[in-house]
């Protein structure tokens, strides 16, 4: 079996995480609200729960869950608009976004574990 160095892994799980999300956030963003970092943070949690409750061996856990959802997911982006929303008086669209987040995350995560579990 062929051993890849981890670092490699990891950094070609980026570059293609990376491009993903930067394709996902011009397909699906909008002016009124941030639905590019929604949707990666949500599908990006969504793919890492599903590869862990897989049980994937340790390279392809690098290269999927360091690597791609670690780039395609954005947390700082989330927490930034979050914060804007929120000083720029529109804290309505604040709360929704950060609750969005969370539960999107969560279900998905939800939705991970059960598909994984038929599957394995």
């Amino acid at each position: 079996m062929i051993e890849f160095d981890p670092a490699h892994v990891v950094g070609t799980g980026g570059a293609v995480g990376a491009l993903l999300r930067q394709y996902v956030g011009r397909l699906v963003e909008s002016d009124e609200f941030p639905l590019g970092t929604l949707a990666v943070n949500v599908l990006g949690t969504f793919l890492l729960g599903f590869v862990t409750f897989l049980g994937v061996d340790s390279t392809t856990l690098l290269l999927l869950g360091t690597g791609v959802c670690g780039s395609f997911t954005t947390f700082s982006s989330f927490s930034v608009q979050t914060v804007r929303l929120w000083e720029t008086g529109d804290r309505l669209r604040a709360v929704v976004n950060a609750g969005a987040n969370l539960l999107g995350a969560g279900l998905a995560l939800g939705v991970a574990w059960g598909l994984a579990q038929v599957l394995v």
